[in-house]
């Protein structure tokens, strides 16, 4: 399908006029998108949203570019061999973002795990097959604990051990013969105590290469990253860059590079289950392209901010309610809109607020959680007409908010929960014993949490018989949520654990007499 033969049906399908408009005519007008009752979600079941949370995977990533749509299909037609093509993908990827070279991964957690292959086994089949047993292979990582997150688990999937580092002192003395690479978060280097160019310059002195993790960034050229000595650096494919949401890249030195593309499928190495089909190659292509070429990311900024000053000026006609626009800051590529409000005014937190506008007509999925009186909507992936129907919504919402009575007060505890409490976890399959120890002051609770592996502070409250526990477990790079929300029974307190994005848990604790 040609642009001159895309209506404004097509666009509002594709994603919205304002995605095509940096593509093809950055100054059509902007329309409002349908939002059909009957659509190919509903009709399974699933309702959908409007979407003020950017890019998230779990919220379904971008609003994917109409010209990907159309190199999607079109890639779909033909048949061809897939190292042919990436080849060429590559060598095209490397004239656009100024790089030796490139490859396309199934998104940027497989960008992660195939660079970490290739620094560990190179192109050698019998070390590609060995992994992830690294015995007799260099089985380290390297990694300022600012740059510890939660996809470390992609480096880890090859068996890495990661070396967490405080201070320069320990960077240079965790560099050894056991080093197989240094990893660096894009949105944690600077907060580091060694810049990147430091880490590369003692990478190359070693032979231990340098990886970034810059998923939710835009590889600019020259990159950013690589001009600042490091060898790799992962994209996500699904984010700002608008392409595939199955898809990320992997760019920088030609001989890791190909490594990395060797681990991969259609391979048989330990990449084969990370697969990126002949679709989203020529999608992510297509939105690279676009994006070095004709995308115009400033008006796309104009607009979005348009969008706040329309739900900023529906708000501000309720004493109590701030707004403030804030723009891109560091490596996060696009402006965003922050609200709060007044509890004394509003006697609502941002966890019924998120529950309500996601319970409600329109369906909007937003930041609001927890027992916070603020949060951020960010409009990436919002189209036009979307910003009417969220401030309609949030002044619906919190003008009822506003009308509410005085929260009563707790009652107090129905017992005594201090103590040691042995606790038993029954996910949705297998179970843990976990253990806590109690201290209380009237309906407030503190404590800690100890899980299989490691032990976190614990907060929570107690209102007649019932009682609320917060903890976050740490384990390598990951924060582990866990809400448990139960029932004082004497020596017993039973009910449901929240997991965040790992689901829910029945729990059972018993006052040990040990």
């Amino acid at each position: 399908m040609s642009a001159a033969r895309i209506n404004r049906r097509d666009l509002f399908r594709a994603g919205g006029w304002s995605a095509a408009a940096g593509v093809f005519s950055a100054g059509a007008p902007a329309t409002a998108a349908a939002s059909p009752a009957d659509n190919i979600y509903t009709r399974i079941g699933v309702r959908p949203f409007i979407n003020c949370t950017a890019t998230y995977t779990i919220n379904s990533g971008t609003l994917t570019l109409p010209v990907v749509k159309e190199a999607m299909d079109e890639a779909s037609r033909y048949s061809v061999n897939i190292d042919e093509l990436m080849e060429k993908v590559g060598e095209r990827l490397a004239k656009l973002l100024g790089c030796e070279s490139g490859i396309v991964t199934a998104g940027a957690a497989a960008a992660l795990t195939h660079a970490t292959a290739a620094c560990v086994a190179g192109a050698d089949p019998e070390k590609m097959q060995q992994l992830p047993d690294l015995t007799g292979l260099r089985n380290e990582v390297v990694v300022p604990r600012q740059s510890r997150h939660v996809y470390d688990q992609a480096i880890r999937a090859v068996g890495v051990k990661m070396i967490e580092i405080n201070s320069r002192e320990e960077f240079y003395a965790a560099l050894g013969r056991r080093t197989a690479m240094i990893a660096v978060l894009g949105t944690g280097e600077a907060k580091g105590p060694i810049r990147l160019e430091e880490m590369a310059q003692a990478g190359r002195k070693a032979g231990v290469p340098v990886l970034v993790d810059a998923a939710a960034e835009l590889p600019t050229p020259p990159n950013p990253y690589l001009s600042r000595g490091a060898d790799l650096v992962a994209y996500s494919g699904g984010k700002i860059i608008r392409g595939p949401q199955c898809a990320g890249l992997l760019l920088g030195r030609r001989d890791l590079v190909q490594a990395a593309w060797l681990n991969s499928s259609p391979h048989h190495a330990l990449g084969r289950a990370m697969k990126v089909g002949k679709e989203e190659i020529m999608g992510l292509l297509a939105a690279v392209e676009a994006w070095v070429g004709r995308r115009d990311l400033q008006a796309e900024y104009r607009q979005w901010e348009s969008w706040y000053a329309h739900i900023s000026a529906a708000l501000a006609s309720l004493p109590g309610m701030k707004t403030e626009l804030r723009g891109p800051a560091g490596p996060s590529p696009f402006p965003v809109l922050h609200i709060e409000w007044d509890p004394e005014k509003f006697r609502i937190a941002g966890e019924e607020i998120h529950d309500l506008l996601l319970n409600g007509e329109p369906r909007i999925k937003s930041h609001a959680s927890g027992d916070g009186h603020s949060f951020l909507i960010r409009a990436v992936s919002m189209q036009p007409g979307d910003e009417k129907k969220v401030a309609a919504r949030l002044l619906e919402v919190f003008s009822h908010a506003a009308g509410r009575p005085a929260t009563l007060p707790p009652a107090p505890p129905a017992s005594s929960i201090a103590g040691r409490w042995d606790v038993d976890v029954q996910f949705v399959a297998g179970s843990s014993r976990h253990t806590f120890f109690l201290w209380t002051d009237a309906n407030q609770v503190s404590g800690v949490h100890h899980g299989r592996s490691s032990n976190a502070p614990l907060t929570g409250a107690v209102d007649g018989n019932q009682v609320r526990l917060r903890s976050a477990l740490r384990y390598e790079g990951a924060s582990l949520e866990y809400a448990f929300n139960g029932k004082i029974n004497g020596d017993a307190i039973e009910g449901e654990v929240d997991l965040e994005e790992y689901g829910k848990a029945r729990f059972t604790a018993r006052r040990s007499r040990g």
